[in-house]
């Protein structure tokens, strides 16, 4: 069975992880937030001997980082060999150390075989796969590629929400600081050939929700009849 790609790409604070996963109960597929990988692995460079950030580059990750994550939307974990560290990636520490991790080349590399190995063993008929560079560079020959963007005011405001425990001038700085490192990369709020945008500034949660999901669903009509 051919897994379908429902790759989600958009700046910091756009609402991807949460849009993204409520896009897939609708649509009966899988979910994965690759970003999370990211996170868990600079919670590794924090808690654990070995996995200092000078040496990532020269580890072998495969073999080294024991890294799982739940691809199921309604049971969502993720962990570092034995220990959940579904809420530890999420504090403030591991925030402000995951653009340096990202950074390394081999990082990244490996990342983006990771993501293809999470998605080859779902068992549902798609997975929605939402993080930094998913339309462009990890999976752009996804069936669906979508770029969910929103005002930089509108995303601290949600990225505040999301982070209650963490100052609004760290907010700001967290989110600033992704966004220089992304531009270098990729035009965040432009859509690349072949990717369909979608603009929350304007939307609430359940009509952003519902404008990825008609995407899909558009898209695989549209498969079906040709």
């Amino acid at each position: 069975m051919s897994i379908k790609i429902v790759a989600i790409d958009g700046p910091a604070g756009s609402g991807k992880s949460s849009v993204s996963k409520e896009s897939a109960r609708q649509l009966g597929y899988g979910y994965l937030d690759t970003g999370a990988a990211y996170r868990a692995l600079a919670w590794a460079v924090i808690n654990l001997p070995g996995f200092e950030l000078a040496t990532l580059g020269d580890k072998d990750l495969e073999a080294e980082f024991a890294y799982d994550i739940s691809t199921d939307p309604d049971n969502y974990w993720v962990r570092v060999g034995s220990t959940d560290v579904t809420d530890a990636i999420r504090e403030a520490a591991v925030a402000e150390s995951v653009s340096q991790v990202a950074s390394v080349p081999a990082v990244r590399t490996f990342m983006k075989a990771l993501t293809h190995r999470l998605v080859a063993r779902s068992k549902r008929p798609g997975v929605v796969v939402e993080g930094r560079d998913i339309t462009t560079v990890v999976a752009p020959d996804a069936e669906n590629k979508i770029l969910l963007t929103a005002t930089e005011a509108v995303r601290l405001k949600r990225r505040s929400a999301e982070l209650s425990k963490v100052s609004a001038e760290s907010v700001k700085r967290q989110v600033s600081e992704r966004d220089a490192n992304d531009s270098k990369v990729v035009d965040f709020m432009t859509p690349a050939p072949g990717v369909q945008l979608v603009d929350s500034s304007d939307l609430n949660f359940a009509q952003t929700v519902q404008a990825v999901v008609a995407l899909v669903e558009q898209m695989n009509s549209k498969e079906s009849n040709d």
